[in-house]
């Protein structure tokens, strides 16, 4: 989801929630401590130099059960950051508390904000040797009269 989508949604919302991948929903006296730029200069293992952006929301519980951040407060958050940091409309990734700092990245649900899970990827499969998956057959359905009869030649 990018950053313009969240702000739409924002301004139609009454209140905000964020689920987790497991359904679970993020207690809502969350703090949004975090708004950011992160940008990511690496080498692939294929030996490809690449570039990526996107703009960070970290969500952080804590103890002031009484607090509740609105639609209206995350979206002058969101406009200042832009502002301030210069964001442009990138995607976004969201990072939470979890048995580590996890990284997800974010859907909505007409309800709810959804943070999905992310997976790791190898970016040059065609050139890090990584072989391509084999299709399955079974042998039962292989026909066998094609293949080595008496006089097929395939032998």
């Amino acid at each position: 989801m990018k950053l313009s989508e969240v702000k739409i949604i924002l301004k139609e919302l009454k209140t905000i929630g964020f689920q987790l991948p497991n359904g679970e929903l993020v207690p809502n006296h969350f703090h949004v401590t975090e708004i950011g730029k992160i940008s990511k200069h690496f080498i692939d293992c294929g030996g490809t130099v690449r570039n990526e952006e996107v703009t960070n929301f970290q969500l952080w519980n804590a103890n002031d059960y009484d607090h509740r951040l609105h639609p209206e407060k995350l979206l002058s958050i969101i406009e200042l950051s832009e502002k301030v940091l210069k964001i442009e409309d990138l995607e976004i990734e969201v990072e939470y508390q979890g048995d580590t700092i996890g990284k997800f990245g974010l859907d909505f649900d007409g309800k709810n904000f959804l943070l999905t899970t992310k997976q790791t990827d190898c970016l040059a499969q065609n050139k890090c040797g990584i072989p391509t998956e084999k299709q399955k057959v079974k042998l039962s359905d292989l026909n066998k009269a094609s293949c080595c009869a008496p006089n097929s030649n395939c032998c």
